[in-house]
């Protein structure tokens, strides 16, 4: 998406940040933003992502604050730079290549906002941990959000991939997000208006990031009931699949009404590895990294899999994994 630089109202003095720039690239110095947030050159992603693999982002920064995450895409406008949005990095699979241009964590996008005019509706920061905020809401008697207590993602992700689990899913409770565009614009969207199905929304298609969202749930509940309920959808998770080892939790989309983890079994793929990355023998709809993997073994393996999957059952299985980044042909 082009972004004139007349547009842009930016804190940053040009010659500044040329100076900056260049001291980035010699490996001095990053680029400054304020006073807690800054732009770094070639940072590794393999802490960032729950499949501990990938390259490097040529350009990072983890924003703390709405003003902060609006001056970064404006850098990135102004220097031409491409930019990727990156939560908890859990349904995500980077390449070793890395990622060009600059990637925007938003892992510290924290808010928890109550309306006490309506009871039962919460703004949640778009860095917000889907398991802190599952607890949060059990310990009020708010019910609604007792599914997302195993998901190792974030309120933006899950809201931009309309995550779900147990039968239920974010459009259930969604009442309204917030969002930016890379040019800086702020822009609220319904529920409605975020088109969502199975696994997606528009805003997979859009070059806009989530900053917020707001919900509606269940309050007046006895938060010792809400409670068991989350807690019996944690250990139900943790005794049916794989929690020990790096994955990105589901791997494909379940092509209703069957299931992709048993379509994958019954190819007789659990345990099947190529390279460091192994199929679960827990939950064949998970891969695993069982000891250095790398993006390409993961990404060898899911296409092996889809490909005997669509063999043997004439099944094509979409993927819920986003792959960021170049990979090689197969």
């Amino acid at each position: 998406m082009a972004v004139s630089r007349n547009n842009l109202s930016l804190a940053i003095d040009r010659e500044d940040t040329q100076r900056h720039y260049e001291a980035v690239v010699a490996g001095y110095a990053p680029i400054a933003l304020g006073d807690r947030c800054a732009i770094q050159a070639n940072v590794s992603l393999k802490k960032l992502t729950s499949f501990r693999v990938g390259g490097e982002a040529q350009w990072f920064v983890t924003p703390n604050s709405h003003e902060e995450l609006r001056r970064s895409l404006q850098w990135a406008a102004a220097e031409g730079q491409p930019v990727t949005f990156l939560g908890a990095g859990s349904n995500l699979l980077v390449s070793d290549r890395g990622i060009p241009g600059l990637t925007i964590a938003a892992k510290e996008l924290r808010q928890f906002q109550r309306d006490d005019a309506q009871p039962g509706r919460v703004t949640l920061g778009a860095g917000e941990p889907l398991p802190r905020v599952a607890w949060k809401l059990a310990k009020l008697g708010w019910s609604g959000f007792e599914w997302a207590v195993g998901i190792p993602g974030t309120i933006g992700g899950a809201v931009v991939m309309n995550a779900g689990a147990h039968k239920s899913c974010v459009a259930d409770n969604l009442v309204s997000v917030e969002t930016i565009d890379l040019a800086g614009n702020c822009e609220r969207l319904t529920c409605e208006e975020l088109r969502y199905s199975y696994r997606s929304s528009r805003l997979q298609h859009e070059p806009r990031v989530v900053v917020s969202a707001t919900f509606q749930f269940e309050p007046g509940h006895e938060p010792k009931a809400v409670k068991a309920q989350t807690g019996h959808h944690l250990s139900n998770r943790h005794s049916t699949q794989p929690y020990k080892r790096p994955s990105c939790g589901s791997v494909f989309r379940n092509p209703e009404p069957q299931a992709a983890g048993w379509l994958i079994e019954h190819c007789n793929l659990k345990g099947f590895q190529l390279g460091g990355a192994a199929v679960s023998e827990l939950h064949a709809n998970f891969i695993l990294n069982v000891g250095n993997a790398t993006a390409n073994d993961i990404f060898r393996l899911i296409h092996h899999v889809r490909g005997t999957v669509r063999e043997r059952w004439e099944v094509c299985l979409h993927p819920e994994v986003k792959t960021i980044g170049e990979f090689p042909a197969l």
